[in-house]
């Protein structure tokens, strides 16, 4: 089973990462990055990617401002994408289980674990899940984590999950499903 978000880089290899119910397809597609500067440490194993920072394979579509994708000595990548001021970084893909099944966030920051499939979204963070071009599903917190194989999100209202009584709320719709979307 493929995940979300499947595919960072590196500058020849141009690895692969993976995500929950991501569209299997992508895992096949050419990753393009399109972006105003890249800067590559060879011996560090980090690849950064500034300005204007555009990632498409398949349906996968990541915007940032900056992006940076360092590797480990076992080949496993940590990606960090930044916002530039007053904006938010975003990914989005299509989802396999229908004709037309997202799922997107947004933040400030979003980082993201390819050894432990865990993508966290850092400051004014969002993830919606969408079917035929509305939302179905929708998170909002300062803080979402989101563990890829077992589909499970946590949202706080603040970094880290250090919260405080009265510090603010997370928000969350769920929209009814209808009877050909119910589990049986």
């Amino acid at each position: 089973m493929k995940r979300l978000l499947s595919a960072m880089l590196l500058l020849a290899g141009l690895g692969a990462l993976s995500f929950a119910h991501a569209e299997k397809a992508d895992a096949t597609k050419p990753t393009n990055v399109e972006a105003d500067q890249m800067q590559y440490d060879d011996v560090k194993q980090i690849n950064t990617f500034i300005g204007n920072v555009v990632l498409t394979r398949g349906s996968i579509l990541m915007k940032s401002n900056k992006m940076v994708v360092t590797q480990d000595p076992a080949g496993y990548q940590f990606v960090v994408m930044y916002a530039a001021p007053g904006s938010l970084a975003s990914f989005r893909q299509k989802r396999d289980g229908g004709p037309d099944q997202w799922i997107d966030g947004q933040a400030e920051r979003i980082e993201y674990d390819d050894k432990n499939e865990v993508m966290k979204l850092f400051s004014k963070a969002r993830m919606r899940r969408l079917e035929n071009g509305k939302p179905t599903d929708e998170v909002n917190g300062e803080f979402i984590s989101y563990d890829t194989r077992a589909e499970f999100f946590t949202v706080h209202n603040t970094a880290g999950g250090d919260s405080k009584p009265g510090a603010g709320r997370i928000k969350a719709i769920i929209q009814p499903r209808s009877e050909t979307t119910k589990a049986p």
